[in-house]
């Protein structure tokens, strides 16, 4: 499980578990936080390709699917 700082979050750099078409290495290129202060939008973009996805954001707490840091 990795524990994650919502106000970290942004810039933060990711390696998936299980590579997604040849990427493995991601970085969070954005976040939008709702009126409450949880985060309503996370984009992850590959370091590649360029590529941007939105994902839930919590998706990155498990370790079996993102490590954190690029490995």
């Amino acid at each position: 499980m990795n524990k994650i700082n919502q106000r970290k979050l942004l810039n933060s750099k990711w390696t998936a578990v299980q590579p997604r078409e040849k990427e493995k290495h991601f970085l969070v290129s954005d976040i939008k936080f709702d009126d409450e202060g949880e985060v309503a939008l996370c984009l992850l973009e590959a370091v590649i390709s360029r590529r941007e996805e939105s994902i839930d954001w919590t998706t990155l707490k498990n370790s079996e699917v993102w490590l954190q840091g690029w490995k």
